[in-house]
């Protein structure tokens, strides 16, 4: 299985649309157009077609946990007084 299936079945499962898929990166600062995105769903056969990295994966999983789950609440530091 190849990240543009991963990507794909994510994207079905959660009923994403592009423009989500897009905030969810912006999420972690990784910027991607509406068009970069759609190589990535197009037919391996597709001119335009193109293979997802896995540093776009692994973004998209990372913003993705903060889409649902909300930010990290920061870490309280102790004072040794």
């Amino acid at each position: 299985m190849t990240n543009n299936d991963i990507l794909k079945k994510l994207r079905v499962a959660l009923k994403l649309r592009d423009d989500d898929i897009v905030k969810i990166l912006e999420l972690v600062d990784f910027r991607i157009s509406k068009s970069e995105l759609g190589a990535f769903f197009r037919k391996e056969d597709h001119p335009k077609y193109m293979a997802c990295g896995d540093q776009i994966l692994r973004n998209f999983l990372n913003g993705l946990v903060i889409h649902l789950r909300g930010p990290m609440p920061k870490k309280e530091t102790k004072n040794k007084n």
